[in-house]
This record gives C-alpha cells, structure tokens and sequence, in this order.
C-alpha cells in the first residue's frame, strides 16, 4: 500500500537513542523525558538515552512527522505509517501529539523502518 495523496507525511528520524520503561503511577517521570503517559496500571515514559548504553533494555529510534502536521480530524494518519512497518516486521511503540505521531521503532530495525516508509510513498529525513 502507498501513502498516497494526503495521508503521505514527512518525517524526520530523531536524533538519539530512546527507552520506553513503565513506572508505578505514584512516581515522577526522570528527567529527559520526551513523551509520557499516565495510566491507571502506572506511567509509561519515553526518554533520550544520555551516556552509557543501559544494560539489559531494548533501544529504540524515533520517527516523529511534526513537519507534515495534520489536524486530528484527518483519519488515516497514523494507519498510513503503521501499515508499511507492520508489512515490513518492524515492531513501534507509537506516542501521539496534537500535530503528529511519534513512532518508534527497534534500533535494529530502523533502516528497514526507514526503507519501509519511503517505499509507501513517505518523505523521511535524517
């Protein structure tokens, strides 16, 4: 499936290296946070690794479509980037903004996450 028309978008590959951790409700996200959730069963926060690689968690890249922003009520959006990357075995954890999607994605998957988005008819800078 291509993108198409206007559910085509522009992303940009963030600079950085993320977790995404989950966290009891009562307690405050750590700093450097870029996206955060607060759920009944707790918080879910993403955040920019800073320093030494952390042991035992997975890494992830973000691609975030702030330079195509959309209005909420344009349906599609989001399904036009998850399609390719779920045709293309590429896992995300997805964070939404008021203006666009920020979509994360395996290191080790995110060339094939890029390649994927481009073949769709996707714009995606480094």
């Amino acid at each position: 499936m291509t993108a198409g028309g206007s559910r085509a978008q522009r992303l940009r590959l963030v600079p950085g290296r993320f977790v995404v951790e989950h966290l009891p409700a009562a307690v405050a996200p750590p700093s450097g946070w870029i996206a955060q959730v607060r759920a009944p069963e707790g918080l879910t926060v993403v955040r920019e690794v800073v320093g030494p690689e952390p042991a035992g968690v997975d890494l992830w890249r973000a691609l975030y479509g702030g330079d195509s922003a959309h209005g909420l009520d344009l349906p599609g959006m989001l399904a036009a980037l998850l399609e390719p990357l779920a045709a293309a075995a590429v896992p995300v954890f997805v964070a939404s903004t008021y203006h666009a999607d920020l979509v994360l994605v395996p290191e080790p998957a995110a060339e094939r996450a890029v390649e994927a988005l481009r073949a769709a008819g996707h714009t995606v800078d480094r």
